[in-house]
Order: structure tokens, then C-alpha cells, then sequence
């Protein structure tokens, strides 16, 4: 009746935006992500008749409002999916993360995959990674993502059957390093998805994107760093662009952000360093590069003015033994 997991959170590729169904957290479209390490979430779960209610707490703050209306529905829907007696009890969850949320590095991608594989865990169901990240979709569609780990595809549909994460094989986590670019602008993902639809650029966004998938998926079988993180690039750019162009205008970027886009792009054109940038729905950079010129591409960033980490490659969610409480 309790359980621990970690799970890592994601860098998008290919990133969704908009959701089809807002309570299933069904997408209009497939993704493509990769996850980073070692940052990570940790979450413990338990079922128990001592409580007297759901109980949510994230780095030590109890959840309330909207934030416990999400973490409910995925306890909800492992409950759904068990026939133990004693998922009827109270449940209370505590997470934890080492790295900064709502700053665009993914704190909810990696928060709902830990909770629904300890949830799976502790509601004894028998489930695959591919079944377990449909409990974390109706969380964060990215978190479906997360569970499966590395680099996964989130692939769209009406069902659980269909819309569902998987791995795509590829060898680049071998030479693959991300430094971190740190802008510390909090930002709300969810609001950005439910307006996306509205954008007059989204319908253009939706016609070019499975062909950006099938790319994606081709320069990742074929271990193409170049292919693969061109993409990314140029997918950040047009998801950004349909934010901007919602009817509240969102633009998360901020002075650090276009300082570093030139800087990386610099790098290329001057020094020919493999080197792109990428951003998710917030201010934060991620820059992808590989193992032979991390260090100097780091001095670089740093000299951006903002804090810096390099990060690998992360697999998928999985339990631990030692509990949070």
C-alpha cells in the first residue's frame, strides 16, 4: 500500500501543444521528448484507512486548488484501474524535486510520472511502462513521456490503447550533453495548451508536424545529432510562435533567452561546434551539444549572465526502496 519512484523530466524535440480533450489529456498530435538527468522527482505514495483525506504535498506545500485537482485525477485513475480493496482508503502523496519548477525545465513532466509509478505501484497493478504512462498523461501529457524514459514518443488518440508513450531506440544518449541555461521566469504551461487552439498560427503548426515527427524519428534511428536537434531548434521556434500569437500573447522569453540563442547560433557559424538551443513553454534554454565541446560551450552560456548546469540523458521512472515519509 506504499511506494516510492523517481522520474526524470523531459526536454521537448517535438513538442505538443493544445489538448483535443482537456481532462483526459488526449493532444491533437504526437511528441517526441528526451529526458535529462540527473535531475530528477521523487515521490512516495500510500494508501491508508489512518487518513482522513487525499493529501498532496510538493516540496513540503500542500496542494490545493488546481494543482490538487491534477495530482487527483491521476490517484483517480489508478484507483480506476485496481481491484485491490484498499485503494478505497485516503491516499497521501509527498514529491520532492532537486531542480527549479514552473521555470520551463519540465518539474510536472517528471512529478506526475514518479506519482503514477508509485501509484501503480501501491494500487498493485501489473502494468507496463506503456500502460503506466497513461496514468501520468491525465496529469501532464508530457509525464506519459517521462515514464517511458530517454527518448519516447507520445503518440496521439481517442483511448488509453492508442495514447500512450514508447521508446525510440537510438544511440545518441552516448555522445549527447545539455547544458542547462537557467531564466528564472515562472510561467503556467497549462494556460498556454488551452488557448493554443485559438492561435491563427496553430492549424499551420498542425499541418507540418507529423512530418516533423516522422524526421524525428528517422535522424534518432539513425543516430543524427545534427538532424535530430535542427529540429528541436526550429520546433522550439514554431512553438513558440503559436504561444505568442494566442489571445493573451504569452511570450515567455526574456532578454537571457535571446542572448543565448545568438550566442549558441555563434558557435556554429563561427566555430563549427555541433550546438542548438531549445526551449519548452518557459524562459529557461536547454542547449544541446556534444561530449567534446561541453565544457567550452558552457563557458559560453555562463558568460550569458545566468547560472548553468550539464545534464545527460535520463531513463525511465522507476522505484526506490527509501520512502519520503
Amino acid at each position: 500500500m506504499k511506494a516510492t519512484a523517481m522520474a526524470h523530466p523531459i526536454q521537448g524535440l517535438v513538442k505538443y501543444h493544445g489538448m483535443r480533450d482537456d481532462i483526459k489529456r488526449l493532444p491533437y498530435h504526437d511528441s517526441i521528448s528526451l529526458c535529462t538527468a540527473p535531475s530528477h522527482t521523487r515521490t512516495t505514495v500510500e494508501f491508508s484507512m489512518d487518513y482522513d483525506e487525499d493529501t498532496f504535498v510538493v516540496d513540503g506545500e500542500e496542494l490545493d486548488g488546481r494543482a490538487y485537482e491534477r495530482v487527483e485525477a491521476v490517484v483517480e485513475k489508478a484507483r480506476s484501474k485496481s481491484d485491490a480493496a484498499h485503494t478505497v482508503y485516503p491516499v497521501r502523496l509527498e514529491s520532492e524535486n532537486s531542480f527549479p519548477s514552473n521555470v520551463g525545465l519540465g518539474s510536472s513532466s517528471s512529478g506526475f510520472a514518479a506519482a503514477a509509478m508509485a501509484l501503480a505501484e501501491a494500487a498493485g497493478l501489473d502494468a507496463s511502462k506503456p500502460e503506466i504512462s497513461t496514468i501520468a498523461r491525465v496529469g501532464s501529457a508530457s509525464a506519459a513521456r517521462a515514464v517511458t524514459g530517454a527518448f519516447s514518443q507520445l503518440h496521439t488518440g481517442l483511448n488509453d490503447e492508442d495514447c500512450r508513450s514508447s521508446r525510440i531506440p537510438t544511440d545518441l544518449h552516448e555522445e549527447l550533453k545539455i547544458i542547462v541555461g537557467l531564466v528564472p521566469y515562472h510561467k503556467e504551461t497549462e494556460d498556454a495548451h488551452n488557448e493554443a487552439a485559438d492561435s491563427h498560427m496553430f492549424q499551420a503548426r498542425n499541418a507540418h508536424i507529423h512530418g516533423q515527427i516522422a524526421e524525428m524519428r528517422d535522424s534518432l534511428r539513425n543516430n543524427d545529432f545534427e538532424g535530430v536537434f535542427e529540429l528541436a531548434e526550429h520546433d522550439s521556434l514554431s512553438l513558440a510562435a503559436t504561444t505568442m500569437t494566442g489571445p493573451s500573447g504569452w511570450v515567455y522569453w526574456q532578454p537571457e533567452t535571446l542572448t543565448i540563442f545568438n550566442r549558441v547560433r555563434k558557435l556554429r557559424d563561427e566555430e563549427d561546434i555541433p550546438v542548438y538551443f531549445s526551449t519548452d513553454t518557459g524562459a529557461t534554454v536547454y542547449v544541446n551539444t556534444t561530449e567534446e565541446y561541453a565544457e567550452r560551450v558552457e563557458e559560453e552560456i555562463a558568460d550569458c549572465g545566468v547560472s548553468t548546469t550539464i545534464w545527460d540523458v535520463g531513463g525511465p521512472a522507476r522505484l526506490l526502496d527509501d520512502h519520503l515519509f
